[in-house]
């Protein structure tokens, strides 16, 4: 699994310069690392859930931290087991791109369900649905979190400390979960922003710490409405992002009490949603 984490390719990096600025200086081919990227189906009792493009590694985490952010699942009771399939091979060999979980008690997701989950994975009918759906599946009251300053400003550092695989690739996603006081308890890397959320609240969830209410989470992205659901759903009273927030994200946040913080850097960030300490 770990070789298909990273990739390298020869590239050809070209330089500009010169009095006009964009005359070509220097061609330069040369090895280069890319984050890898791969398909994953995740399917429950043998049902196709949704299909992903994920960086591979954690897949049990994602999986888990998927279902647990569509509602199906409240507890890591609820899943029996989770196992890779031989349903997707190259060469005869078994890529590790499908995996199948089974839910406890036989509680197999109906077909009504599977299409809710598809609809809601790509987007909402409105925002007022999607945040009344949200209302209706969320489990935990979220804490209210004074915002400290000085804790805020330290965060996107700490995630970026973290980001192994940025450092090789440029082009990947992180997601982190850290305590009130900006310790970090988990950091998970994937090209898909939603995947490394889901891997946080995967591994919360396999580790028993749910509902994360003692804990921030931290995106290396902007924040989305999917994101800030998955974070209600997980009961995260905060959200930090080092990049901005859409308006269905910032409405949300608003409705359910999440403190949301957006463009988050060493010395600024916007307050979209909550109030400082």
């Amino acid at each position: 699994m770990a070789s298909r984490v990273t990739s390298n390719f020869a590239v050809t990096k070209v330089r500009l310069g010169g009095e006009s600025g964009i005359e070509v200086t220097q061609v330069d081919t040369r090895a280069d690392t890319v984050a890898g990227e791969e398909p994953l189906e995740i399917r429950v009792g043998g049902q196709t859930l949704t299909t992903t493009m994920r960086t591979p590694g954690h897949d049990i985490e994602l999986a888990h931290g998927f279902l647990h952010s569509e509602g199906h699942i409240t507890a890591l009771s609820d899943v029996a087991e989770a196992r890779y399939c031989a349903g997707s091979t190259v060469d005869g060999m078994n890529t590790y791109n499908l995996l199948d979980v089974d839910l406890a008690n036989d509680n197999v997701i109906s077909l009504s369900d599977l299409r809710l989950t598809l609809s809601n994975s790509a987007c909402g009918v409105c925002g007022t649905s999607s945040i009344e759906d949200l209302n209706k599946k969320s489990r935990y009251a979220l804490p209210t979190i004074p915002i400290d300053p000085a804790v805020v400003a330290q965060l996107p550092e700490k995630l970026r400390a973290e980001q192994k695989l940025f450092r090789k690739t440029g082009g990947i996603h992180a997601a982190g979960a850290f305590t009130l006081d900006g310790k970090p308890i988990v950091v998970r890397e994937d090209v898909g922003r939603h995947n490394a959320a889901d891997k946080v609240i995967g591994h919360l969830l396999l580790e028993d710490r749910l509902p994360a209410d003692d804990l921030i989470l931290v995106m290396s992205s902007r924040a989305s409405f999917e994101l800030v659901q998955k974070a209600a759903m997980a009961g995260f009273g905060m959200l930090v992002a080092v990049s901005a927030a859409s308006s269905l994200a910032v409405e949300t946040a608003r409705e359910t009490g999440m403190a949301l913080v957006g463009f988050a850097r060493a010395d600024r960030f916007n307050l979209y949603s909550g109030t400082l300490a």
